[in-house]
């Protein structure tokens, strides 16, 4: 079965847009794809794949023909940089209007008017006219949600932790999952991740600003987002820091 289209965020000095890439095209399929979207030839096209709490991801590949995009890690509306690298005196530059005389339409003149898009989506209701339609907030608690379950993220599964920025330490940290739900006492909503990590590298013991929310070890607790975490048959790590053997 194939895998979905995704969509990312596309965007270059003379372009910036929302695209859905397929995970099996090749590197030398998305840039003839992205060569009409931005104006940068193919050839000149230098691509880097921005994807939250993961390091930048160089699509420069030796084999473009054959190397596909899930070879990488592809999130939705993740960022795809694309930089031209012909000399500058050589690129086609669209944003420059100094040159062009530009009307701008009165906002009183523009709500009032019948034959416009804002008119059209008020009378129907659309997009921040619909009153039905969910909050920045809802909708980031909805996607929060949809993360945790994509991920497998479940009561007493084993994980490992992924590391938020390419500072954070190599050390492999794993741990069992034994909290899902919102933890008012910590800034952002939704629900957050509660992990007994093998060894004391965490934060708390589970319990945060005095209200518990799982029992664990000293400095063994942890709340994460769910990007961070990654579900799998992990072993537990011993205090040596090595995989117990049964």
């Amino acid at each position: 079965m194939a895998a979905a289209d995704v969509p990312l965020l596309i965007i270059s000095d003379n372009a910036r847009s929302e695209r859905r890439v397929s995970p099996a095209w090749t590197i030398a399929q998305l840039k003839a794809r992205l060569e009409p979207i931005t104006g940068i030839p193919a050839s000149s096209q230098r691509l880097t794949l921005k994807v939250a709490s993961w390091p930048d991801q160089n699509l420069q590949t030796v084999d473009e023909q054959d190397t596909q995009l899930e070879t990488f890690t592809l999130q939705s509306y993740a960022e795809l940089h694309i930089a031209d690298t012909r000399p500058a005196g050589l690129r086609a530059n669209y944003t420059d209007v100094s040159a062009v005389e530009k009307y701008e339409m009165p906002p009183d003149e523009y709500e009032s008017r019948t034959d416009s898009v804002l008119h059209w989506k008020k009378t129907h209701q659309l997009g921040r006219f619909d009153p039905n339609a969910p909050s920045i907030e809802q909708q980031k608690v909805a996607g929060i949600d949809r993360e945790i379950d994509e991920r497998g993220i479940k009561i007493d599964a084993r994980c490992r932790l992924l590391a938020a920025n390419q500072g954070e330490s190599s050390l492999e940290r794993r741990g069992t999952i034994k909290f899902i739900g919102p933890v008012p006492e910590i800034p952002g909503i939704g629900s957050w991740v509660g992990v007994a990590l093998d060894e004391p590298t965490g934060k708390n013991d589970g319990t945060v600003k005095g209200t518990r929310y799982f029992q664990c070890g000293a400095n063994c607790g942890v709340f994460l987002r769910p990007e961070r975490i990654e579900v799998g048959d992990f072993d537990i790590i011993d205090e040596f820091g090595s995989d117990e053997e049964f």
